[in-house]
């Protein structure tokens, strides 16, 4: 594995004038071979925040010259805010729109003059041609996805991106880091019994009337399946959509996992991440119990309902969510891990902000 993520990344060392310089040549997750004359220092950012701060380290956002705002701000508004305290001057940088919502533009791109653009897989796939356009500028464009949920990704966007920003040592920690955590976790499973548990992930975003996505193949349906559990949405979509609450009753999942999160004006979703309470967490839990027929399911029956931040997944911390679900499946194999606390270790190492708030809760009914 280590020697064949070696070989993504590369640098060769160019004489021009009697002088040394390097020019960084990296090969990034779609594939596309890309070469930076030095590492960045005007970076475009379009997503994945917390793993660029992570990676390049203090200072990290004093190379950032415009961002994608609102998949920041909007989508993980306490999070952004933390970040805001720690870091004024991101209150400065301009916005350039995001692919979700139709808003990115070149023209805002190509007026901050980067030197490096750094775009999602999903917002690349969304751009399409466009991209060339940025490239016909003479701005390398280079495409992460922690969206996939694999080791393999998650390593190559970590080392792909330390390279180009000239942090490799912190990124290889890191790199390293995440791949010995999903190894341990791997190898506790590995001793375990196997499991016939069968899990439903929903997004808990506008609350228990209307219901949420479910994840059959990337993010949290990658984890499940990784993690050896039976994932009830698999099959039913590609890759997200929401699963009709016949079929979830008549699948009787052994554990529900609420996917929460920051969102704004959703006054009923299932509120965890930076900032959460549990008193809340657990009082918009309990009207997703109230749904017809859910007090007949396992799940609810064994109290195996659980809140998850959303916002953690996709991020080189996600292995605590990992290790969240793994403890659920095979509660023996996982008695000595505390993903909560192993939440806040990652943001006192790698993070300038405390991971202050609710990420992980299993629910509990009143007086329990």
């Amino acid at each position: 594995m280590k020697k064949t993520l070696a070989l993504i990344v590369t640098t060769f060392v160019l004489v021009f004038a009697g002088q040394g310089r390097a020019e960084i040549n990296v090969t990034d997750v779609k594939g596309r071979h890309v070469t930076l004359a030095a590492p960045a220092q005007r970076v475009v950012l379009n997503f994945y925040y917390e793993d660029f701060i992570a990676v390049v380290g203090p200072g990290a956002m004093d190379k950032v010259v415009a961002l994608s705002l609102s998949t920041w701000k909007d989508w993980r508004p306490n999070q952004f805010a933390a970040y805001l305290d720690a870091i004024p001057s991101l209150a400065a940088l301009p916005d350039v729109g995001d692919t979700e919502n139709g808003t990115f533009s070149i023209e805002k791109v190509l007026s901050v003059k980067p030197d490096l653009v750094i775009l999602s897989a999903w917002s690349f796939d969304a751009l399409g041609e466009a991209v060339k356009q940025m490239e016909t500028a003479g701005i390398p464009v280079v495409v992460l996805d922690y969206n996939a949920q694999t080791v393999e990704k998650h390593v190559q966007s970590t080392l792909v991106l330390g390279a180009v920003m000239g942090s490799r040592d912190r990124a290889q920690r890191l790199a390293s880091q995440y791949e010995a955590a999903m190894q341990d976790i791997d190898r506790r499973i590995a001793n375990a019994k196997p499991t016939n548990k069968k899990v439903y992930v929903e997004l808990a975003q506008k609350g228990p009337s209307e219901v949420g996505n479910s994840y059959g193949n990337g993010m949290w349906g990658s984890l499940i399946d990784r993690l050896g559990g039976t994932n009830i949405a698999k099959g039913q979509f590609e890759n997200w959509g929401p699963l009709s609450p016949e079929y979830v009753l008549a699948q009787e999942p052994d554990i529900i996992f609420l996917a929460g999160s920051e969102w704004l004006d959703k006054p009923q979703a299932v509120t965890v991440g930076f900032g959460a309470s549990e008193e809340i967490a657990r009082d918009r839990m309990k009207a997703y119990i109230a749904r017809p027929g859910w007090d007949g399911l396992p799940a609810v029956r064994n109290s195996a309902l659980h809140a998850i931040y959303h916002g953690g997944a996709r991020t080189l911390s996600d292995y605590v969510y990992a290790q969240y679900i793994a403890k659920q499946l095979y509660p023996d194999a996982f008695s000595d891990v505390d993903p909560a606390v192993e939440i806040k270790r990652y943001y006192d190492t790698w993070m300038p902000i405390k991971a202050d708030g609710v990420f992980v809760l299993p629910y509990r009914a009143d007086g329990q």
